[in-house]
């Protein structure tokens, strides 16, 4: 896996400008998808994106998994667990992991996949109005953040660093394809680093179809 130490995004210095001077996203289309648009795609499929046979995603997870190094965290975080395959894997690196999704479905699947994991917890949780108490030295988000508007983005940023552990890391995973989401998975990645202006990118790793990044405390 290729990956570069720091941060070559043109614009993100624009981009603090305007979150510093409160300019205003999410209307219109930038309105954050919420649990109802996510139910009716359970409702449908209770695989919506194909996480169990995916070549896509299985790819996705290794590279996922080893951006970490080595590594064994105290307490991760996992936002938009959905039915439990990346948790599973996450759980291996992680002493203790809560793991949440926006909607109950896909919740039940996952308690299923990791029965046999302890350390793991599952919540309903939407991220945008609801944050889990304590620090964590892990939080993952993976293709999550395109679903949300700029706004709810800015949210999220602060409150994920506000709860970040001396040492911990946030890992954020975007599809780089086009759909009908609020934004592209460039612009939700870009926004998120932006809002976490006290964050640095320790690494990333951009391949044609998602980008990985990586992020620290600046004074860490």
């Amino acid at each position: 896996m290729t990956i570069g130490i720091g941060l070559a995004d043109r614009g993100l210095a624009g981009l603090r400008r305007q979150i510093g001077r409160g300019v205003r996203f999410g209307i219109g289309r930038f309105r954050s998808h919420g649990a109802a648009h996510f139910q009716r795609l359970y409702d449908a499929n209770p695989d919506p994106w194909g996480f169990r046979t995916s070549i896509y995603e299985q790819e996705k997870y290794r590279q996922t998994i080893a951006a970490l190094g080595d590594r064994t965290f105290e307490r991760g975080f996992e936002v938009g667990c959905s039915i439990g395959i990346f948790t599973r894997l996450l759980a291996q690196r992680c002493q203790s992991l809560l793991a949440v999704d926006i909607v109950e479905t896909p919740l039940i699947s996952a308690r299923e996949q990791c029965a046999d994991l302890p350390q793991v917890q599952f919540k309903c949780m939407d991220i945008t109005t609801a944050w889990p108490e304590g620090q964590f030295d892990l939080i993952v988000m993976s293709e999550v953040l395109y679903f949300l508007s700029p706004a709810a983005i800015a949210g999220v940023a602060r409150r994920a660093t506000s709860c970040l552990a001396r040492d911990g890391l946030v890992v954020l995973v975007n599809w780089l394809g086009k759909g009908d989401d609020p934004l592209s998975g460039d612009d939700a990645a870009r926004r998120f680093i932006a809002a976490a202006s006290d964050l640095t990118v320790a690494a990333q790793d951009k391949q044609t179809r998602y980008r990985l990044d990586l992020l620290r405390l600046k004074d860490a």
